[in-house]
C-alpha cells in the first residue's frame, strides 16, 4: 500500500496554500505527505503538530512549529484515519495521538482526511477503538467499556504524548458513532476517544494500491 500512500500524500498537497499555518497529523501516510510537502517547496506560516513524531519529522524538513494557543484558528488540518465511514465519522488513535489530533481538528476550518481506500467502511468498529485514559482509572474505565459491550485492551508499554495510557475497544458496532463518542467521554478518567463524529472529516482523499486517488464527501452532502 505504500503506493497508494504515496499518492493520496500527493494529492493532499494540492490542497495546501502558500503562507498557510497549517495543522499536521500523525502516522505512515501523514509522514508520506509530510515529505512531498517538503519536496514541493511549499512555505507555510509555520505548522501546529498532533504528536511529538510529527513534529520532529516538521523540523528536520525546515518547518517552523507553532502553539496551537498563539494561532486561533487554522484554515486546514491533514491527517490519517483508521477507518471512515460515509458520513466522513472517523475512528482514529492507532498511533495514540487522538487527543492531539481531535484538538486541531476542532480548532480548523477544513478537515482533510487521506487513507486508502480499505479505510472506507459501512459501518466503523473493525478496527479497534482506541481511548485514551488517565492512568489511574484504566481499570475503571475498561469495567465501564465491558458494560457498553465491548472487549476492552489494555495497549501495554504505551504512554501518549501527555502521558496518559490506552485501551483498545474491540467488538463495538458502531451504528451511531456520535452517541458513543458522548457516552465514551462521559465516563470518568476518559480523556477523549478515536472516534470523531462530532467533528468529522470534510473531505476524504482515498487511494487504491494502483495510486488512484478519489474524493469522497460526506453523504449526507450528496
Amino acid at each position: 500500500m505504500q503506493a497508494a500512500k504515496k499518492a493520496v500524500a500527493l494529492a493532499a498537497v494540492e490542497h495546501v496554500k502558500p503562507g498557510t499555518i497549517l495543522g499536521v497529523g500523525t502516522g505512515s501516510t501523514v509522514n508520506e505527505f509530510i515529505d512531498a510537502l517538503a519536496a514541493r517547496n511549499i512555505d507555510l506560516a509555520g505548522a501546529v503538530a498532533s504528536s511529538e513524531a510529527t513534529a520532529e519529522r516538521l523540523k528536520a524538513h525546515g518547518y517552523d512549529m507553532l502553539d496551537l494557543n498563539s494561532c486561533g484558528s487554522l484554515e486546514l488540518y491533514i491527517d490519517g484515519a483508521d477507518e471512515a465511514n460515509p458520513e466522513l465519522q472517523l475512528i482514529k488513535g492507532g498511533g495514540a495521538a487522538l487527543t492531539r489530533e481531535k484538538i486541531i481538528a476542532a480548532a480548523s476550518q477544513q478537515f482533510i482526511c487521506i487513507a486508502d481506500d480499505s479505510k472506507l467502511v459501512n459501518v466503523l468498529g473493525e478496527f479497534p477503538l482506541p481511548i485514551e485514559v488517565i492512568p489511574m482509572a484504566r481499570s475503571y474505565v475498561a469495567r465501564e467499556i465491558v458494560k457498553l459491550g465491548a472487549d476492552p485492551e489494555y495497549r501495554e508499554g504505551k504512554r501518549t504524548d501527555n502521558g496518559n495510557e490506552i485501551i483498545d475497544c474491540h467488538g463495538f458496532t458502531i451504528d451511531d458513532p456520535l452517541t458513543l463518542e458522548s457516552t465514551i467521554n462521559d465516563i470518568t478518567g476518559v480523556v477523549t476517544n478515536g472516534l470523531f463524529a462530532a467533528r468529522p472529516a470534510n473531505l476524504l482523499l482515498l487511494s487504491d494500491e494502483k495510486g488512484s486517488v478519489r474524493t469522497v464527501t460526506a453523504a449526507s452532502n450528496q
